[in-house]
């Protein structure tokens, strides 16, 4: 009568001995790698949600605490304060102005420019009516501005800080198809970074299913 051991290995089968049978052992799917294009496309769409993130920061943030910003378009202050460069100025009491500090203001009406101008203090003196007068000079300049001012108001803007060449992004940003693409670049970027994303994750969804079939 046959054993149990013996009607186990007639079932089974006999192995040899120098063969090793492995176990199965389920495969673990490793998770491809986003393609080249998704993979640009977010890194772009990062550099400049970040850019348009810290040029808000450094419109809005100064506003808040007091700051005026003013773009300078001519180049008397080269050297000090470039063209494109955007100034920060605080308000001061018009008794704390000092030669050396750069202030910007309107010119008087009998002076050949207009609209403001940001240049520093040559001169601190007394006007006809006794109240202070001043003179101010571009460091870019030569001379002197050939005019002497009087000023109105109990406080002045005196420029605090400058950031070089942001005025440029201000001012392209004024226009309406340069804004239009600064705003619709990123989101496009990160539209199609999404799409790209969920048609790789379907991808892999369908190769799925299609093996456990």
């Amino acid at each position: 009568m046959p054993s149990n051991t013996d009607h186990l290995i007639s079932t089974l089968g006999a192995v040899p001995r120098d063969q090793v049978v492995a176990p199965d052992v389920p495969t673990l799917a490793v998770p491809a790698r986003p393609p080249m294009a998704a993979r640009a496309g977010r890194w772009a769409a990062t550099v400049l949600l970040a850019l348009a993130l810290g040029l808000a920061a450094l419109m809005l943030v100064p506003g808040l605490i007091g700051y005026q910003r003013y773009v300078i378009t001519g180049g008397s202050m080269t050297g000090s304060i470039d063209r494109g460069s955007v100034v920060f100025d605080r308000e001061v009491p018009v008794e704390q102005l000092r030669v050396g500090d750069v202030i910007t203001y309107t010119p008087p009406a009998s002076a050949p420019v207009t609209g403001k101008v940001t240049h520093r203090i040559a001169w601190i003196g007394r006007g006809a009516d006794g109240r202070p007068a001043f003179r101010t000079k571009g460091d870019a300049n030569a001379k002197a501005d050939p005019w002497k001012f009087e000023l109105g108001r109990r406080s002045q803007a005196v420029v605090a800080f400058h950031v070089p060449y942001v005025g440029y992004v201000l001012s392209a940003l004024s226009i309406d198809w340069v804004r239009m693409l600064a705003v619709g670049v990123p989101a496009l970027l990160i539209a199609l970074s999404l799409v790209i994303g969920m048609w790789r994750e379907a991808g892999e969804e369908a190769d799925a299913e299609g093996e456990k079939a």
